[in-house]
Protein backbone atom coordinates (compact mmCIF):
# COMPACT_ATOMS: atom_id res chain seq x y z
CA UNK A 1 0.00 0.00 0.00
CA UNK A 2 3.00 2.55 0.97
CA UNK A 3 4.53 1.66 -2.03
CA UNK A 4 1.09 2.36 -4.00
CA UNK A 5 0.77 5.65 -2.62
CA UNK A 6 4.41 6.72 -3.38
CA UNK A 7 3.78 5.47 -6.74
CA UNK A 8 0.87 7.48 -6.99
CA UNK A 9 2.32 10.75 -5.23
CA UNK A 10 5.57 10.10 -7.74
CA UNK A 11 3.70 9.93 -10.39
CA UNK A 12 1.29 13.04 -10.02
CA UNK A 13 4.23 15.65 -8.61
CA UNK A 14 5.83 14.67 -12.34
CA UNK A 15 2.65 15.10 -14.07
CA UNK A 16 2.11 18.27 -12.69
CA UNK A 17 5.51 19.45 -13.13
CA UNK A 18 5.05 18.52 -16.74
CA UNK A 19 2.19 20.90 -16.66
CA UNK A 20 3.35 23.72 -15.48
CA UNK A 21 6.63 23.50 -17.53
CA UNK A 22 4.14 23.13 -20.87
CA UNK A 23 2.14 26.06 -19.80
CA UNK A 24 4.93 28.07 -19.98
CA UNK A 25 5.53 26.62 -23.56
CA UNK A 26 2.81 29.32 -25.91
CA UNK A 27 2.59 27.59 -29.52
CA UNK A 28 0.48 31.36 -30.41
CA UNK A 29 0.19 34.43 -28.85
CA UNK A 30 -3.28 36.58 -29.54
CA UNK A 31 -1.70 40.71 -29.75
CA UNK A 32 -4.86 41.49 -27.69
CA UNK A 33 -4.09 38.89 -24.80
CA UNK A 34 -4.41 35.28 -24.83
CA UNK A 35 -2.41 32.38 -25.35
CA UNK A 36 -2.19 28.98 -26.94
CA UNK A 37 -0.05 26.52 -24.90
CA UNK A 38 1.45 23.02 -25.90
CA UNK A 39 -1.38 21.33 -24.49
CA UNK A 40 -0.73 22.21 -20.79
CA UNK A 41 -3.96 20.63 -19.52
CA UNK A 42 -3.27 17.14 -20.75
CA UNK A 43 -1.17 16.42 -17.90
CA UNK A 44 -3.54 17.22 -14.94
CA UNK A 45 -6.25 15.59 -17.22
CA UNK A 46 -4.44 12.50 -16.71
CA UNK A 47 -4.10 12.74 -12.97
CA UNK A 48 -7.83 12.60 -12.81
CA UNK A 49 -8.62 10.22 -15.25
CA UNK A 50 -6.03 7.70 -13.90
CA UNK A 51 -6.44 8.38 -10.06
CA UNK A 52 -9.93 9.23 -9.93
CA UNK A 53 -12.26 12.54 -8.94
CA UNK A 54 -11.27 12.61 -5.28
CA UNK A 55 -7.63 12.48 -6.02
CA UNK A 56 -7.88 14.39 -9.33
CA UNK A 57 -9.71 17.20 -7.99
CA UNK A 58 -7.29 17.50 -4.79
CA UNK A 59 -4.15 17.08 -7.64
CA UNK A 60 -5.62 19.89 -9.69
CA UNK A 61 -6.44 22.16 -6.89
CA UNK A 62 -2.40 22.43 -5.97
CA UNK A 63 -1.88 22.94 -9.67
CA UNK A 64 -4.65 25.79 -9.51
CA UNK A 65 -2.73 27.43 -6.63
CA UNK A 66 0.62 26.85 -8.54
CA UNK A 67 -0.81 28.98 -11.28
CA UNK A 68 -2.58 31.65 -9.45
CA UNK A 69 1.34 32.03 -7.91
CA UNK A 70 3.15 31.84 -11.26
CA UNK A 71 0.49 34.39 -12.71
CA UNK A 72 0.98 37.05 -9.91
CA UNK A 73 4.66 36.87 -10.19
CA UNK A 74 5.55 36.45 -14.09
CA UNK A 75 2.26 38.11 -15.27
CA UNK A 76 0.42 41.92 -14.96
CA UNK A 77 -2.82 40.07 -14.73
CA UNK A 78 -3.07 41.18 -10.87
CA UNK A 79 -1.68 44.32 -11.07
CA UNK A 80 -4.67 45.25 -13.85
CA UNK A 81 -7.01 44.71 -11.36
CA UNK A 82 -5.69 47.48 -8.18
CA UNK A 83 -6.74 50.94 -8.48
CA UNK A 84 -5.10 53.34 -5.61
CA UNK A 85 -8.79 55.03 -5.41
CA UNK A 86 -10.50 51.65 -4.81
CA UNK A 87 -8.48 49.57 -2.55
CA UNK A 88 -11.74 48.15 -1.33
CA UNK A 89 -13.30 47.03 -4.80
CA UNK A 90 -10.09 46.50 -5.91
CA UNK A 91 -9.31 43.83 -3.50
CA UNK A 92 -12.03 42.21 -4.27
CA UNK A 93 -11.47 42.01 -7.95
CA UNK A 94 -8.31 40.81 -7.30
CA UNK A 95 -9.93 37.95 -5.16
CA UNK A 96 -12.49 37.34 -7.60
CA UNK A 97 -9.82 36.90 -10.39
CA UNK A 98 -7.70 34.49 -8.03
CA UNK A 99 -10.69 32.66 -7.54
CA UNK A 100 -12.47 32.20 -11.42
CA UNK A 101 -9.74 32.38 -13.35
CA UNK A 102 -7.48 30.19 -11.48
CA UNK A 103 -8.95 28.40 -8.77
CA UNK A 104 -11.79 27.61 -10.61
CA UNK A 105 -10.62 27.36 -13.90
CA UNK A 106 -7.85 24.67 -12.71
CA UNK A 107 -9.20 22.66 -10.53
CA UNK A 108 -12.25 21.74 -12.60
CA UNK A 109 -9.67 19.71 -14.89
CA UNK A 110 -9.94 17.36 -12.12
CA UNK A 111 -13.02 15.81 -13.04
CA UNK A 112 -11.96 14.39 -16.05
CA UNK A 113 -11.89 10.52 -15.45
CA UNK A 114 -16.30 11.35 -15.04
CA UNK A 115 -16.70 9.55 -17.94
CA UNK A 116 -14.68 6.25 -17.18
CA UNK A 117 -16.96 4.44 -15.52
CA UNK A 118 -19.78 5.36 -17.44
CA UNK A 119 -18.06 4.22 -21.23
CA UNK A 120 -15.96 1.00 -21.52
CA UNK A 121 -13.47 2.80 -24.64
CA UNK A 122 -10.89 4.51 -22.36
CA UNK A 123 -9.49 6.39 -24.81
CA UNK A 124 -13.50 7.66 -26.02
CA UNK A 125 -14.08 8.48 -22.43
CA UNK A 126 -10.95 10.23 -21.38
CA UNK A 127 -11.18 12.21 -24.75
CA UNK A 128 -14.43 13.34 -23.54
CA UNK A 129 -13.63 14.06 -19.88
CA UNK A 130 -10.86 15.63 -21.15
CA UNK A 131 -13.10 18.13 -23.79
CA UNK A 132 -15.51 18.41 -20.69
CA UNK A 133 -13.22 19.84 -18.41
CA UNK A 134 -11.77 22.11 -21.07
CA UNK A 135 -15.44 23.91 -21.36
CA UNK A 136 -15.61 23.85 -17.91
CA UNK A 137 -12.22 25.91 -17.84
CA UNK A 138 -13.61 28.30 -20.15
CA UNK A 139 -17.29 28.56 -18.63
CA UNK A 140 -15.13 29.88 -15.68
CA UNK A 141 -12.81 32.16 -17.73
CA UNK A 142 -16.59 33.65 -19.28
CA UNK A 143 -17.71 34.42 -16.01
CA UNK A 144 -14.88 36.04 -14.77
CA UNK A 145 -13.93 37.82 -18.22
CA UNK A 146 -17.67 39.43 -18.61
CA UNK A 147 -17.79 40.35 -14.69
CA UNK A 148 -14.49 41.92 -14.59
CA UNK A 149 -12.93 43.24 -17.86
CA UNK A 150 -16.51 43.88 -19.44
CA UNK A 151 -15.35 47.83 -19.57
CA UNK A 152 -13.16 46.64 -22.15
CA UNK A 153 -15.69 45.60 -24.47
CA UNK A 154 -16.44 48.62 -26.91
CA UNK A 155 -12.80 49.23 -27.38
CA UNK A 156 -12.13 45.14 -27.99
CA UNK A 157 -14.39 45.13 -31.02
CA UNK A 158 -13.45 48.69 -32.06
CA UNK A 159 -9.52 47.88 -32.30
CA UNK A 160 -10.02 43.62 -33.29
CA UNK A 161 -10.00 44.59 -37.41
CA UNK A 162 -6.97 46.43 -36.37
CA UNK A 163 -5.08 43.60 -34.99
CA UNK A 164 -5.23 41.58 -38.62
CA UNK A 165 -5.29 44.95 -40.33
CA UNK A 166 -3.78 43.06 -43.66
CA UNK A 167 -5.93 44.24 -45.79
CA UNK A 168 -7.22 40.73 -46.57
CA UNK A 169 -10.49 38.62 -46.12
CA UNK A 170 -9.65 38.54 -42.19
CA UNK A 171 -9.15 41.88 -41.33
CA UNK A 172 -12.67 42.66 -43.52
CA UNK A 173 -14.73 39.87 -41.50
CA UNK A 174 -13.90 40.87 -38.22
CA UNK A 175 -14.32 44.78 -38.85
CA UNK A 176 -17.79 44.04 -40.02
CA UNK A 177 -18.56 41.44 -37.12
CA UNK A 178 -17.42 43.82 -34.79
CA UNK A 179 -19.32 46.84 -36.43
CA UNK A 180 -21.93 44.51 -36.47
CA UNK A 181 -21.90 43.85 -32.47
CA UNK A 182 -21.46 47.18 -31.50
CA UNK A 183 -24.70 48.40 -33.76
CA UNK A 184 -26.91 45.82 -31.89
CA UNK A 185 -25.75 45.59 -28.32
CA UNK A 186 -24.26 47.20 -25.34
CA UNK A 187 -24.12 47.01 -21.55
CA UNK A 188 -24.34 43.34 -20.01
CA UNK A 189 -25.19 41.58 -22.98
CA UNK A 190 -22.11 43.46 -24.69
CA UNK A 191 -19.68 42.68 -22.18
CA UNK A 192 -20.83 38.98 -22.45
CA UNK A 193 -20.14 38.48 -26.07
CA UNK A 194 -16.89 40.08 -25.36
CA UNK A 195 -15.74 37.67 -22.81
CA UNK A 196 -17.18 34.72 -25.09
CA UNK A 197 -15.04 35.68 -27.97
CA UNK A 198 -12.02 36.92 -26.06
CA UNK A 199 -12.04 33.73 -24.20
CA UNK A 200 -12.78 31.55 -27.61
CA UNK A 201 -9.80 32.61 -29.44
CA UNK A 202 -7.26 30.58 -26.48
CA UNK A 203 -9.70 28.04 -25.35
CA UNK A 204 -11.18 27.06 -28.47
CA UNK A 205 -7.93 25.93 -29.77
CA UNK A 206 -6.79 24.68 -26.53
CA UNK A 207 -10.15 22.28 -26.62
CA UNK A 208 -8.95 21.04 -30.17
CA UNK A 209 -5.24 20.44 -28.86
CA UNK A 210 -5.94 18.70 -25.29
CA UNK A 211 -8.61 16.37 -26.99
CA UNK A 212 -6.16 15.18 -29.97
CA UNK A 213 -3.08 15.29 -28.09
CA UNK A 214 -4.87 12.79 -25.52
CA UNK A 215 -6.56 10.63 -28.36
CA UNK A 216 -2.63 10.31 -29.57
CA UNK A 217 -1.56 9.45 -26.31
CA UNK A 218 -4.02 6.43 -25.84
CA UNK A 219 -3.14 5.24 -29.13
CA UNK A 220 0.21 4.37 -27.91
CA UNK A 221 -0.35 1.37 -26.00
CA UNK A 222 2.49 1.83 -23.51
CA UNK A 223 1.20 5.06 -22.64
CA UNK A 224 -2.22 3.96 -22.71
CA UNK A 225 -1.73 0.97 -20.83
CA UNK A 226 0.00 3.58 -18.16
CA UNK A 227 -2.69 5.86 -17.96
CA UNK A 228 -5.64 2.94 -17.56
CA UNK A 229 -3.62 0.24 -15.59
CA UNK A 230 -4.30 -0.59 -12.01
CA UNK A 231 -5.84 3.02 -10.94
CA UNK A 232 -4.95 3.38 -6.90
CA UNK A 233 -7.61 5.65 -6.10
CA UNK A 234 -11.23 5.91 -8.06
Amino acid sequence: MATKKTNMLTTTGVLLALGTILSFVKIFEWPFGGSITLASMVPVIIVGFKYGTRWGVFSAFMFSILQAVLGATTTQAFAGMYDSGDVKGSVMKIVIMAALDYIVAFTVLGFSGVFRDRIRANTVSLALGGGFVVILRFAAHFVSGFLLWGDYAKGFFEGLGDYFADGGRMDTMLTSLSENILAHHSGQYLAEIYSFVYNGFYMIPELFITVIVLVILMSIKPINKAITDNPEIR
